[in-house]
């Protein structure tokens, strides 16, 4: 049975040539065209597969001019399949421009399912996956990368970013400066590949081990923290956000801790009392 015509979104390996599914093989043999993040490195997996299909670049760069010339494709009854250089296309990859442009020339954007790093990695990590954020590469620039962080401290849910080899010392030592030493990450490095490793514990002993182990400097890498948990209130119900207790400091510094945290409830919609006694047991 031929394909609808259609542009597929087809998931590639991550590392396991084992894991390209039959009917993504299926599809990439049908097509009348494959975009290619990269046809150098996709022409060792299709030739790997016997896959002979005409292939063509697409990539950040001509991603926006190369989409007219797709959509002729499906306008003359031809199906096209999207693969990047390895996971699901779109994610942290090229390929946005071009959805967006099929879809609202009224084409049928047909995903199949497959690997993906971020979620192979988080099934795997131990850190909750109920709620998480995806928040790709975190900027290289010390600088952005610190407001980024900032501006993630107190999400509640897991957060998943990818990270180059070359800078995972960074983005490490950057997360320990904003979330503190104490939170829990977990780095996954090579997944699905024969050196797959998982180092797992607070940012400060994963940081540790990463800078005594060159080996854990290379390679494809994952890199999951848990999400933000309030501070309970010992007898109270409430929990206070570090941006609350960061407020309740610097009040203290020129108020009595009573006449602060009266202050502070007021702006926080908080009990005063129990941030009184909060502050004490704090050492304010």
């Amino acid at each position: 049975m031929g394909l609808s015509v259609a542009l597929y979104i087809v998931p590639t390996p991550i590392g396991n040539l084992e894991d390209l599914s039959s009917r993504a093989i299926t599809v990439l043999k049908q097509v009348s065209l494959i975009a290619c993040e990269d046809t150098r490195h996709s022409g060792k997996l299709l030739s790997h597969f016997s896959i002979e299909t005409k292939k063509m670049a697409l990539h950040d760069h001509n991603e926006r001019d190369r989409a007219q010339g797709i959509i002729q494709k499906l306008s003359n009854g031809e199906s096209v399949a999207l693969i990047s250089d390895a996971g699901t296309p779109l994610i942290s990859d090229p390929g946005y421009h071009l959805v967006s442009q099929v879809r609202a020339a009224g084409f049928d954007v047909s995903p199949l399912p497959g690997p993906c790093a971020a979620i192979t990695a988080l099934s795997a990590s131990g850190l909750p996956s109920d709620r998480f954020s995806f928040e790709g590469f975190l900027p290289s620039k010390e600088k952005g990368r610190v407001d980024k962080l900032t501006a993630l401290k107190e999400d509640p849910r897991t957060l998943i970013f990818y990270e180059s080899p070359h800078r995972i010392l960074h983005s490490l030592t950057s997360i320990s400066a904003v979330f503190g030493d104490e939170r829990q990450v977990v780095m996954a490095r090579e997944v699905t590949k024969v050196f797959e490793t998982f180092l797992s514990g607070t940012v400060a002993e994963v940081l540790a081990k990463v800078s005594q182990d060159s080996n854990q400097q290379k390679g494809e890498i994952v890199l999951m923290c848990h999400g933000f948990r309030q501070v309970k209130i010992e007898g109270d119900e409430q929990a206070i956000p570090a941006k609350v207790m960061q407020t309740l400091t610097l009040l203290n510094e020129e108020l009595p801790l009573k006449k602060a945290a009266a202050i502070t409830a007021e702006i926080y919609g908080l009990k005063k009392n129990a941030l009184y006694k909060h502050g004490l047991a704090s050492g304010l």
